[in-house]
């Protein structure tokens, strides 16, 4: 009997190793997924700011300064936008 117990025991620890590897696994694919969403969302935002500062010329100003001019325009913008880019934002 304390054989089978013994097995018993030390099937249960194998068995719990190998589920903690497998939720670090999939941890750590969680991660990386994350992670690479956090980096495609960060080159989008450079990318939008460089066409910022490229159209409006607004290297030179603050960040409050482009938010405000940003705030200027916006209701005549988002009013005078074709309809192709009224769509819904994107989902990141």
């Amino acid at each position: 009997m304390s054989n089978r117990l013994n097995q018993l025991v030390s099937s249960k620890d194998k068995l719990q190793k190998k589920i903690d590897q497998e939720e670090f696994v999939l941890r750590q694919s969680k991660y990386f997924e994350n992670s690479k969403a956090r980096k495609e969302r960060t080159r989008l935002l450079i990318q939008k700011g460089a066409l910022l500062d490229k159209y409006f010329e607004t290297e030179s100003l603050s960040v409050d300064d482009t938010e405000n001019l940003l705030k200027t325009f916006s209701n005549y913008v988002n009013s005078n936008k074709p309809d192709k880019y009224k769509k819904d934002s994107p989902k990141f």
